[in-house]
């Protein structure tokens, strides 16, 4: 049912997105989308931060390795470019390497890897939403 909402409310006229009755400016101070930001945050807390800019919307972890398969590691990058809870204000890419014979090579990441990051952020930030919505 969100994504079908925010679609809607997407398609409605003029050339002004409409504004919910808690746009992300009026609940938090940092310059991306505070649920987006969190919903991030919750997503990558497997793995240790390198950088988290909230005002550029900005989050890197380091590498990563799976202590159950040590041979493989990745580096997620998360861009926020919106303040509007929106698919398209979201953008994550990933970098994998493999250990081969105590080297660290650059390896493909696998599409649907990225996408199904991607939907677990929106998840979250919509769930996020949400629950604020219906404390208020």
């Amino acid at each position: 049912m969100g994504a079908a909402a925010i679609t809607g409310l997407a398609a409605c006229g003029g050339s002004e997105r409409p504004r919910t009755e808690l746009a992300a400016a009026q609940i938090n101070t940092i310059g991306v989308n505070a649920y987006l930001w969190r919903g991030a945050l919750e997503t990558l807390s497997f793995a240790p931060l390198a950088t988290a800019d909230s005002n550029g919307g900005l989050i890197v972890t380091d590498w990563y390795a799976n202590p159950s398969n040590t041979s493989e590691r990745v580096k997620v990058t998360v861009a926020i470019l919106d303040q509007d809870l929106r698919a398209d204000a979201l953008r994550v890419t990933a970098n994998r390497q493999v250990s081969q014979t105590g080297t660290w090579v650059d390896a493909p990441v696998q599409a649907a890897t990225i996408q199904k990051l991607e939907d677990i952020i929106l998840t979250k930030a919509r769930d996020l939403r949400r629950k604020a919505l219906s404390s208020s």
